[in-house]
């Protein structure tokens, strides 16, 4: 499977995942949870925010110590981290779709105060990261969504993109 086809159950599931997430009030988008980075809106802004990481390197452009654009999403409600995320997935999904030169090399270093880091891996590499990436943490909003009496269901690749039979014996 090409990467952009996986973006794209990627995609479709997220929307699936919104669809709850935007009929949530406030206080329940920004509820302390025990778990993931701590409420639907901290995990939701991070995932937005890594996306952006992995498609800014996938275009050859590592943004290194740049500030993250989605964590100003951090102070607000839904809807403007729905419409900004929207806008970068077919940034994404073009990344992902141009499909040429997955062996080559991908390197981003980044300053902290005390620190610095740096990665080293393949456009190939990234890509895979960015799909389970996002996978992961979909599975914690979900977890969040299902103690506020929210579930998701059927968001599985085999349930969203096969097509199943059943015949009576």
């Amino acid at each position: 499977m090409r990467p952009a086809e996986a973006y794209d159950y990627l995609v479709e599931a997220r929307g699936r995942v919104f669809d709850r997430v935007r009929a949530l009030p406030q206080a329940q988008y920004t509820r302390r949870q025990p778990f993931g980075l701590g409420s639907i809106r901290a995990t939701l802004v991070h995932m937005a925010d890594i996306e952006w990481w992995y498609t800014s390197m996938l275009e050859g452009d590592p943004p290194g110590s740049a500030p993250f654009p989605f964590r100003a999403f951090s102070r607000t409600g839904f809807p403007p981290l729905e419409s900004a995320w929207g806008d970068l997935a077919g940034r994404t999904r073009r990344a992902l779709g141009a499909g040429a030169g997955w062996e080559r090399p991908i390197e981003d270093r980044w300053t902290t105060k005390r620190w610095t880091h740096g990665i080293h891996t393949t456009a190939n590499g990234v890509a895979v990261q960015l799909l389970f990436h996002e996978v992961h943490h979909r599975a914690q909003v979900m977890a969040m969504l299902r103690l506020l009496g929210r579930p998701v269901q059927g968001v599985d690749y085999s349930l969203m993109r096969w097509q199943w039979t059943k015949e009576h014996r």
